[in-house]
């Protein structure tokens, strides 16, 4: 379910997307929107329907109501939340970019482009298997960057990455946002890292809780009762730096991304 939409710095919306499976409603009227340039984060609990939003906005689940836009020609990169490569299958980390990524946009110069952009461009001959978890999450961040997208999808990035590996990856993240003019779309549970390096928080329990940017949503009375006080107030220790400023409803009134 798609419309037209005018705004030529818009990448995606989801417009009050209802998702119903197997007889259970999954979401129920979530909105979003991901602009140009800009890093959106869904948070929530387990269940909530972050990944089940973010596959309907990719195209892989059909909502049962409301509307999703994407920019036509609109290229996206996608980093699922989970990887399962059998450890007994020889499989180099320079042989797995390749995999499912057309042949255009494969080559070896490519490839090794993409691991020196996240930082990895050493370990290309690795197997899949010995690398560490952080490498691996960078390992499908340069196999989402080889599409040159307009837009990146991140299923929880940091998953199985320790604390000092969750923030560096987040700043590669805002780097790349910075440097290719990429709208990101993430999904995360860790919440204390992430809220320093997004500028809009969606606060997802099958339907938006609350939204905005991240100190406004940290204090918000539906995320510190979903999260509780404790997590509500140790998120002030991650203070969100931005060079623009957001109105009362979070939305950016001027000024540049960085």
């Amino acid at each position: 379910m798609s419309r037209p939409n005018p705004d030529k710095n818009l990448l995606v919306s989801a417009d009050n997307v209802s998702v119903e499976l197997n007889g259970n409603e999954i979401l129920l009227g979530a909105s979003l929107s991901v602009a140009k340039g800009e890093v959106v984060t869904i948070v929530g609990p387990n269940g909530a329907g972050k990944t089940t939003l973010v596959r309907a906005i990719l195209g892989l689940v059909i909502p049962t109501g409301g509307h999703i836009y994407r920019r036509p020609g609109l290229n996206i990169g996608y980093m699922p939340q989970k990887l399962h490569i059998d450890p007994t299958m020889p499989m180099t980390v320079n042989r797995f970019l390749a995999l499912g990524v057309p042949a255009k946009l494969a080559g070896q110069g490519r490839r090794k482009n993409a691991l020196d952009e996240v930082g990895i461009e050493h370990i290309s001959n690795s197997q899949m298997h010995n690398i560490s978890g952080g490498e691996t999450q960078r390992v499908m961040l340069a196999r989402a960057l080889l599409r040159d997208p307009d837009f990146l999808v991140l299923d929880e990035p940091v998953q199985g990455v320790d604390i000092t590996g969750q923030a560096d990856l987040y700043r590669l993240i805002r780097n790349i946002r910075k440097n290719r003019g990429v709208g990101v779309l993430m999904v995360s549970h860790d919440l204390h890292v992430v809220m320093a390096e997004t500028d809009r928080v969606i606060c997802l329990n099958r339907h938006v809780c609350c939204e905005g940017h991240p100190e406004t949503v940290s204090k918000h009375p539906e995320f510190v009762q979903m999260f509780g006080d404790q997590v509500a107030n140790s998120i002030a220790l991650y203070p969100h730096n931005h060079d623009h400023h957001h109105d009362v409803h979070g939305d950016i009134k001027g000024g540049e991304n960085g």
